[in-house]
């Protein structure tokens, strides 16, 4: 029996729901929010869908506090705020969210489970967390958002299938992020990769999906959803999360292990290097305004 914990039924958490609730090894998801009359209703909708669909999974409204026994809890909820930046857009909600996500990670002293974070800045969430909580696990999925978008766009560039691309978006999961083009390849191949390209496309992506849906969704709760798979065993490989690495958190291509991670660095071209060195130190600087 797996129990998944919900926090926040935004649009993230909204669709997180939606494709545990048809996944087939979740059987129980809890859902909790700021506004429990959002969390209730989210519970509400996944149960009516369960019942079309023939689902078992069991849907219930709930609180943090009883999320102890959860095997995996998902912290995706926003504070609400005006984002006005054209540039830098992830770290806009730094100083919003850090209270928030601060005040969750207290209720979860002594969790043994794993908790994936969503919320962004996602890499300076997930430290956040994972340090005000002690938690053992604490993983975010920004990387890994990036790195499937990589994929699909350099596969459309150089017109090949997307599963003949290997390769990686590192670092942070915004303005400074790594693309890995010196180890990236086709068809087990390397290539030249068309950096300002794929370099425009990644940022001028979600713009579009928030301008024309209002958020980005889908993509984010497909990368938690393949987070948690990962980290609770049931599949194994590598997947781009932010974790620790060396006294500092941003994201790194994770091996599997039947649930256990080991960090899968690719070689990385001097200037790579020099990138990820600048990502850390930007992650460090912010974390340092907001640590409590």
């Amino acid at each position: 029996m797996t129990a998944v914990g919900l926090i926040g039924a935004g649009a993230v958490g909204q669709t997180v729901g939606t494709l545990l609730a048809s996944s087939g090894w979740c059987d129980t998801i809890a859902v909790a929010s700021g506004h429990g009359r959002s969390a209730a209703a989210l519970a509400t909708d996944l149960e009516d869908m369960g019942q079309a669909t023939g689902s078992h999974v069991r849907a219930v409204h709930a609180v943090p506090a009883v999320m102890g026994d959860c095997d995996a809890i998902v912290v995706c909820p926003r504070t609400a705020f005006a984002n006005a930046a054209t540039s830098d857009v992830r770290m806009a909600g730094l100083t919003a969210n850090a209270p928030l996500i601060a005040a969750l990670a207290r209720q979860f002293t002594g969790y043994r489970g794993i908790v994936i974070v969503v919320t962004n800045p996602v890499d300076v969430m997930t430290r956040l967390f994972a340090e005000v909580s002690g938690c053992g696990t604490v993983l975010g999925v920004g990387s890994h958002t990036d790195t499937v978008r990589y994929q699909l766009i350099l596969a459309r560039l150089l017109d090949v299938p997307v599963a003949a691309v290997q390769g990686h978006v590192i670092g942070e999961h915004g303005d400074h992020a790594v693309i890995c083009a010196s180890s990236t390849t086709v068809h087990g191949r390397p290539v030249p990769v068309p950096l300002q390209q794929v370099r425009d496309e990644l940022r001028h992506r979600p713009r579009r999906i928030n301008e024309g849906i209002g958020r980005t969704r889908s993509g984010p709760a497909g990368a938690t959803v393949a987070a948690l798979t990962h980290a609770l065993g049931l599949t194994d490989g590598v997947i781009e999360l932010s974790t620790s690495w060396r006294g500092d958190w941003y994201g790194l291509p994770l091996r599997f292990t039947a649930g256990i991670p080991t960090v899968c660095l690719p070689p990385l071209s001097p200037g790579e290097a020099v990138q990820l060195q600048a990502a850390a130190a930007k992650l460090r600087t912010a974390y340092d305004q907001i640590a409590v």
